[in-house]
C-alpha cells in the first residue's frame, strides 16, 4: 500500500536572528500550550572571600624562614672565618678547650652583630642597587626583627666577653664598638681602613689578657702581634670591599680600595689583596711560633 506524506505549510516570514538561536524544538506542546524560553539564571553575587586575592598555600620555603634570613643577614662566611681564626689563635696559644669555645662563641656573636648592623645601615643603598643576598633590603626580613636579634646578641656578647676576664672582655667589647662605628663613619673616604685595623689590632689583647673567669687577667700582647693583626684587618677590608666597588663608585665613595681598583682593575686588586692577606697570615704564624702571643 502506498504511504501518504503530510506536507507542513512553511511560514513566508524569514527566520530572524532570534529564531535562529532557539533550539529546533516543537513550537507547541502536546496539550497545545506555547513553550517559552527559560529566563537565564542571575549570576551569583561574589562574597568578600571570593573578591579577596588568593593566599598562597603551603609552608614557607626554608630560605624564607626568619632564622635562615637572620643567618643570611649576619654575613655568615665572614663571621665563621673570623671566629675560626681567632679560636685557632687561642688554641695555639695554649688556652684550655673550654676557653677556646668561649672565645669562638664570643667572636661569632660579635661578628653577627656587625653583620646585622651593616645590613640595617645599608638598607636603602642595597635596595637601590638591588644587591643580592640582602634580605632586609629585599623586604624579606623585617628590620624590626633584625634590630631585635641584634639587641639580644648584644645582651649575650657582654657576659660571653666577661667570661674570659673583665680586662679581656672590655678589650673585645671595645673592638666591637670600633667595628660598629666603622659601619657609619670613615667608610666612604681614604681612612676606611682605619676601623678595620683598630678592630683587628685589639684581638691579640683580647686573647693575651683572657683566661677563665671574670677576675682573670693575663699578660699584655706582644707589639709585633698587635701590628700584624692590624695589618690583617686592612687586608680583610680590601677583600670585603672588592664585591661592592661598582655600587660604591656610583654613590661617589672615595675609599682606598676603590681608588686602587680604578687604577689597577678589580682582578689585579683581588690578586694583590689575596697575596697580601696570605703573607700577613704567614707572618702571624711565624711570629706566634717565635715570639708568642703575649710578652
Amino acid at each position: 500500500m502506498a504511504k501518504t506524506q503530510r506536507w507542513r505549510r512553511r511560514s513566508p516570514a524569514p527566520e530572524t536572528a532570534v529564531d535562529a538561536t532557539v533550539d529546533p524544538v516543537e513550537d507547541e506542546a502536546e496539550d497545545g500550550t506555547t513553550l517559552t524560553d527559560p529566563e537565564p539564571p542571575e549570576p551569583d553575587e561574589k562574597t568578600a572571600e571570593d573578591r579577596a586575592p588568593a593566599r598562597p598555600r603551603g609552608r614557607l620555603r626554608l630560605t624564607d624562614r626568619v632564622p635562615v634570613l637572620l643567618l643570611q643577614a649576619a654575613h655568615p662566611r665572614q663571621a665563621v672565618l673570623t671566629a675560626a681564626f681567632v679560636g685557632l689563635a687561642a688554641a695555639l696559644s695554649g688556652r684550655a678547650t673550654r676557653e677556646v669555645v668561649v672565645v669562638v662563641a664570643t667572636v661569632l656573636v660579635g661578628q653577627a652583630i656587625l653583620g646585622w648592623h651593616n645590613d640595617l645601615t645599608d638598607r636603602a643603598r642595597d635596595a637601590r642597587h638591588d644587591t643580592p643576598g640582602k634580605p632586609i633590603a629585599q623586604d624579606r626580613l623585617d628590620p624590626g626583627t633584625a634590630w631585635f636579634a641584634l639587641t639580644c646578641a648584644v645582651l649575650l656578647v657582654v657576659p660571653l666577653s666577661i667570661t674570659s676576664g673583665v680586662t679581656a672582655g672590655g678589650v673585645y667589647l671595645l673592638s666591637l664598638v670600633v667595628g660598629l662605628l666603622g659601619n657609619v663613619a670613615l667608610r666612604q673616604g681614604l681612612l676606611s681602613w682605619l676601623p678595620w685595623a683598630l678592630s683587628f689590632g685589639l684581638l691579640p689583647a683580647y686573647l693575651s689578657y683572657g683566661g677563665w673567669g671574670g677576675e682573670f687577667r693575663g699578660d699584655a700582647p706582644h707589639p709585633v702581634m698587635t701590628l700584624l693583626f692590624a695589618l690583617l684587618g686592612v687586608g680583610v677590608h680590601f677583600l670585603r670591599a672588592l664585591w661592592g666597588l661598582v655600587p660604591d663608585h656610583e654613590d661617589g665613595w672615595t675609599y682606598l680600595p676603590l681608588k686602587l681598583g680604578l687604577r689597577l682593575g678589580a682582578t689585579r686588586l683581588l690578586v694583590l689583596s689575596g697575596v697580601y692577606t696570605a703573607v700577613v697570615l704567614a707572618l702571624i704564624a711565624f711570629a706566634g711560633t717565635y715570639t708568642g702571643l703575649a710578652r
